[in-house]
């Protein structure tokens, strides 16, 4: 991954942790509305794919064993994995895009139930996505990829300066350029022909030429909407519309998006589908289901979506309806590392990667709270607009005294702790019952996202390496956890806490 330039290694702040009556008085542990439901405490774990699916994109005992592991916590609310509202060949990543999917989707929701002992709200986010292929050998590439036509011609021809290639077949011209050196297969081939060369085939939202792109606003509101009434059929609270990082949604919303049939350009035309999307899902499932979304405060890639595209958005999604904003940063493919021959561009591994998941090998500001300052200015552009709609941030966050800090200055409504999570899914609980002190502090060193870019189970290194009578189940390869291990704390500690979701009218106003 990226390092910012002159990166140093930042030590892991010193933590302080509350009492359970510290902990029981603070805005972190007190409750919130988010539409129609109440979170009995403001912690969130956002989506992580641990890339355990079946490769039909079906629910596996692994999956269930993961979030049933998370609810044990007792989080706030757990967002499930990005889910495919298609249902195409997705590799081991969740789908929901056919009825087929719903048994599997049942069991999840009924394993985050009992574990959590019905304390944690349970959402799924909901994804699409467009083609990327591998970068593919030069000859492959010339041999099956590429399309000749007279301005290859030309230019072959007056780098070579050589004007019989003018008049060459095209099977000629391929052979030259299948052997020829990287200047003059810079000279010959246009931008996006050295993009699918150098780092593989890979559509974007500007495609209008491609049909199925051209198409994408007639196509995607009712996969989106179906997808959210199987949600709702599986026993889902709601769904989060991804609107975030690499893929589809994001790619409408960014800057980059200049398609021309009023679906890219201004502000308000980028926004067009992912309102259009909106309305579709919240027409199909009514009001009494929770549908936000999480995007971008910052895509942190040149000529890019900023900060003010941002407070834009969020306060068209915050009108429009939406029951809650999730925010994050970057994670995009314009500046994603050129991948090996064979492999596909991820889209974690430059610096907009880096500020999606920044590492404790940080320039100054360090990794810790970093892209609060996001939703802290959508949350504030949505106030200053009239609504009161709950903004989540996210971002190493991993201390009370943080957490309690953000909230406490009006950044978000609710904080999401991902890696956090990951490396220690008692967290909530712990500190909430007085044993902050037990909790087993991510390093930010992303382990896991190096095997989540491979594709690999995701785990910890504070606990992946299992002992030999260890009964847990085991990665494909035998050598690390697929789960952390246990907390017991006495039974004592586990103080009952009143029911956030009552079915009396007396739950808290939403903030």
């Amino acid at each position: 991954m990226w390092r910012p330039p002159g990166a140093r290694k930042h030590g892991l702040p010193q933590a302080t942790w509350p009492t359970a009556e510290e902990a029981a008085g603070s805005a972190l542990f007190a409750p919130i509305r988010v539409g129609p439901m109440v979170l009995a405490q403001r912690t969130w774990v956002p989506a992580m794919v641990p890339w355990r699916a079946s490769e039909d994109g079906e629910v596996t005992d692994h999956v269930v064993d993961w979030y049933r592991r998370l609810a044990q916590g007792r989080p706030g609310a757990l967002v499930v994995e990005a889910t495919g509202i298609r249902d195409v060949p997705s590799g081991p990543l969740l789908r929901i895009g056919a009825d087929r999917f719903l048994p599997g989707l049942r069991r999840l929701v009924a394993a985050v139930r009992e574990a959590s002992g019905g304390r944690t709200r349970l959402l799924i986010q909901l994804i699409d996505f467009l083609a990327i292929r591998r970068r593919p050998l030069p000859e492959k590439f010339f041999y099956r990829f590429f399309a000749v036509d007279e301005g290859h011609r030309e230019r072959l021809a007056e780098a070579l300066d050589e004007p019989a290639w003018l008049q060459a077949p095209e099977a000629a011209v391929r052979a030259r350029l299948a052997i020829a050196d990287p200047d003059l297969v810079g000279r010959v081939l246009q931008v996006r022909e050295l993009r699918d060369l150098n780092y593989g085939y890979r559509e974007t939202v500007s495609d209008t030429h491609l049909p199925h792109i051209a198409e994408l606003p007639q196509v995607l509101p009712p996969l989106f909407a179906a997808a959210a009434v199987r949600a709702r059929a599986a026993g889902f609270d709601g769904v989060e519309l991804h609107y975030a990082h690499a893929y589809t949604m994001a790619g409408f919303l960014s800057r980059l998006n200049q398609r021309g049939d009023g679906y890219g350009g201004s502000p308000q035309a980028r926004q067009r589908l992912p309102l259009e999307v909106y309305r579709a899902v919240r027409g199909a499932v009514g009001r009494d289901f929770v549908v936000g979304c999480r995007f971008l405060g910052d895509e942190v890639v040149d000529a890019g979506s900023r900060i003010d595209d941002a407070t834009c958005h969020g306060v068209a999604f915050a009108q429009a309806g939406m029951d809650f904003l999730s925010v994050s940063k970057g994670g995009k493919f314009e500046d994603a590392r050129q991948p090996k021959v064979g492999q596909a561009a991820y889209p974690y591994t430059g610096r907009s990667g880096y500020e999606c998941m920044p590492t404790v090998y940080s320039d100054p500001t360090g990794p810790f709270g970093r892209n609060v300052h996001l939703s802290a200015a959508v949350r504030r552009a949505v106030r200053a607009n009239g609504c009161d709609t709950p903004v989540v941030a996210a971002g190493g966050i991993h201390l009370f005294r943080q957490a309690e800090s953000i909230l406490g200055a009006g950044h978000a409504d609710i904080v999401a702790l991902a890696r956090q999570a990951l490396a220690d899914p008692d967290w909530f609980e712990k500190v909430r019952t007085g044993h902050g002190a037990e909790v087993r502090r991510c390093h930010y060193t992303n382990y896991c996202e190096a095997l989540d870019q491979q594709h690999r189970e995701v785990t910890c290194q504070l606990w992946d390496k299992p002992d030999p009578d260890d009964p847990s189940p085991r990665s494909r390869d035998g050598r690390r956890r697929l789960i952390p291990p246990p907390w017991r704390p006495e039974v004592a500690d586990r103080q009952p806490v009143a029911d956030p979701n009552p079915a009396s009218d007396a739950d808290p106003p939403r903030e």
